[in-house]
């Protein structure tokens, strides 16, 4: 048997000068804000994807769970597909003014980029 090496996800740490620092490997969780209170970037996207059109929202402060739900919602209000990915919804097509008038109806301030 070899040497196996226990490695640990440190978040990006890798050493403290604080004497009084204390790890916590214990994550926080993001807490979903009021669409009154957010201020969300809409912009068509071509970059990458052989040409095909995308729209990019992003800017939400919400749970994994609660931003997945509003892209369901926006989804099924424009009839097409998309995805969640880092904290940020991606529409297939050309959707802005659908996405941006969907989501000034549930409350959210937005600006097109």
């Amino acid at each position: 048997m070899g040497n196996k090496k226990i490695k640990r996800d440190l978040g990006g740490m890798i050493y403290s000068t604080d004497s009084g620092f204390d790890f916590n490997d214990d994550k926080v969780e993001a807490t979903t804000l009021p669409p009154q209170q957010q201020k969300l970037m809409i912009r068509l996207e071509t970059k990458q994807r052989g040409g095909k059109k995308a729209t990019l929202i992003k800017g939400f402060v919400e749970t994994a769970e609660d931003m997945e739900t509003l892209s369901k919602k926006i989804k099924n209000h424009c009839g097409t597909g998309g995805s969640v990915t880092e904290g940020e919804i991606l529409i297939q097509g050309d959707q802005v003014q659908k996405v941006k008038s969907f989501l000034q109806g549930l409350g959210y301030k937005t600006n097109n980029i």
